[in-house]
């Protein structure tokens, strides 16, 4: 009967410190893919302003809104396992569920803009670049598409004589500029009224190309992040609700706890303790209830 109590005991711990260290995973899982969203949100936002569709932004915002809640629930599967409280645990679950639909939505939303990508680009970027850039109220997209231009060694959308019908040009705040100084392969100021091939960028594509490329393999970081974690997380999700009953039945007394409550009932000599539920449990533990099953 020592064998059997020493084993019950062993495996309850065991199971314990499982289900931890999956909820350990669950919190970094989740710390990852917050991380991926500020990371998008903080450092590559740059070009948000030059899209037209706000996809991209979206699936950044719900990628750190489902890493933040699957962190909280990471704590709270923690809390639900030392505690042996299995109501958390199904709430727990059905937490991580919502997040796992999260992370999917986002992961297919990064994988539709993907391929809306190219179009978007060509029928937008030009008439963002030539109707926004330096006009009042449009200082993002001015921005922008000046680092843009810097950042990719790239001139215009499609090339640089784009910048000829732009409202910027026409409307003579350029200052003699024919494009940007931003094009300049050195930028210093008035660079701009010069757009021989050795003063300015003069890339095939133009920067819808550079542009594409880059938005695109952030997108397949979003969307592996987000489908890739949130296949990982729901399985081991199932795992924790297939634990059985008595893993996590609330405060109730281990066998051990028995046969020292049924010890001191015989040092008293009380013939009328009630039987405890160990005693009604089944035939396998009924030896617990017998005056020689403790020696």
């Amino acid at each position: 009967m020592g064998e059997f109590n020493e084993k019950a005991t062993c495996g309850t711990v065991c199971l314990k410190y499982l289900l931890f260290t999956f909820n350990c995973c669950f919190w970094l899982a989740g710390l990852a893919v917050m991380a991926v969203g500020v990371w998008t949100l903080a450092l590559k936002s740059d070009y948000i302003s030059l899209l037209a569709s706000g996809t991209y932004l979206a699936t950044a915002y719900i990628l750190v809104v489902a890493g933040v809640v699957v962190m909280v629930t990471g704590v709270l599967g923690c809390c639900a396992t030392f505690k042996e409280r299995r109501n958390l645990l199904r709430l727990y679950f059905i937490l991580l569920l919502i997040i796992f639909l999260l992370e999917i939505i986002a992961g297919i939303l990064a994988y539709i803009y993907y391929q809306q990508l190219n179009t978007e680009l060509k029928e937008n970027l030009k008439d963002t670049m030539s109707k926004r850039y330096h006009q009042p109220g449009h200082e993002g997209v001015t921005s922008a598409v000046d680092k843009l231009q810097q950042e990719f060694h790239c001139c215009g959308s499609n090339n640089s004589q784009d910048w000829r019908d732009s409202e910027w040009i026409r409307s003579g705040q350029a200052g003699g500029r024919v494009v940007p100084d931003s094009c300049c392969k050195t930028l210093v100021p008035g660079c701009g009224q010069r757009d021989h091939a050795s003063n300015i960028y003069k890339v095939e594509g133009g920067c819808i190309t550079k542009l594409e490329t880059f938005i695109q393999e952030h997108l397949r970081v979003i969307g592996a992040v987000g489908v890739g974690i949130g296949c990982v997380q729901e399985p081991e999700a199932g795992a924790l609700l297939s634990v059985p009953d008595g893993a996590h039945a609330g405060r109730s007394l281990t066998p051990p706890d028995y046969e020292l409550t049924l010890l001191r009932a015989r040092e008293l000599g009380s013939q009328d303790a009630a039987p405890s539920p160990l005693c009604q449990g089944g035939a396998v533990l009924k030896p617990l209830c017998t005056p020689h099953a403790i020696t």
